[in-house]
């Protein structure tokens, strides 16, 4: 019976070591991963914001040649060649957007990439950020989060006419939220008020919803989802890091 007892709690010795140990490795781990995603982000965006520069001393250079163009065909009273020339300069010209600078680099690469898909996809996309960092929330957490939020938007736009995504994040009443709207023909709740993820609907914004509330409930948030006048809205908010520590 000694001898049994004396097993049992170098057993359970060595166990709740090697729990510790197994614990420790995985906060390691998840730090690693966080930091290697900052990494990965930031260095997307720089390669985005050379891209862009590029693109744009591009058209600066290119621009003095439309102008002489267009001068000729005034020139020449080709008014309609010179529309046609002018429409499609401008169009040109609209898909060089500015980079939106939000203080956060995973945010400045989520929200400056579907800026861009949606403006390929003739989508109106608008975007009011705070200068927030979201540092109670994991990066792959947070990313996983907005991105979701955004992407459910775009894919419900992409067969509407007139699309429209409006994006905001902003501290209010002690949350940090993030508030995506987009515009819709039909009422989403009405005939989807389970929010039932389908493939098969590339309209349907249940795709992503499952886990937003997943990690939104991890950090101790709120969900709101809800629709006004002719847009579909989901609301994030994520207590502040002060407000999680006062509530604990």
């Amino acid at each position: 019976m000694r001898r049994y007892s004396k097993l049992k709690a170098e057993y359970e010795q060595l166990e709740k070591q090697y729990t510790q140990e197994v614990t420790k490795n995985l906060d390691l781990q998840y730090q690693y991963d966080s930091i290697r995603y900052d990494w990965q982000n930031s260095k997307r965006q720089r390669e985005e914001i050379e891209r862009l520069h590029e693109n744009t001393r591009r058209l600066k250079h290119d621009m003095k040649n439309h102008i002489m163009v267009i001068a000729s065909y005034l020139n020449n009273n080709e008014i309609e060649e010179a529309k046609r020339y002018l429409s499609v300069v401008l169009d040109k010209l609209n898909r060089v957007y500015s980079y939106i600078q939000t203080g956060n680099s995973v945010m400045n690469y989520i929200i400056n990439s579907k800026l861009e898909y949606a403006q390929q996809n003739n989508i109106q996309f608008k975007a009011e950020i705070e200068n927030l960092q979201f540092e109670q929330i994991g990066s792959v957490d947070f990313s996983a989060l907005l991105s979701n939020a955004v992407d459910n938007a775009i894919e419900a736009s992409l067969d509407i006419e007139g699309g429209f995504i409006y994006v905001s994040v902003r501290k209010k009443r002690g949350y940090d939220t993030i508030t995506v709207k987009n515009k819709i023909q039909d009422s989403v709740l009405a005939n989807n008020p389970m929010l039932i993820s389908t493939k098969a609907n590339d309209a349907s914004h249940g795709y992503g919803i499952k886990q937003i509330k997943a990690i939104t409930e991890k950090y101790d948030g709120i969900v709101d989802i809800y629709e006004e006048e002719n847009l579909f809205c989901i609301s994030i908010m994520i207590p502040s890091q002060q407000e999680r520590i006062t509530q604990k």
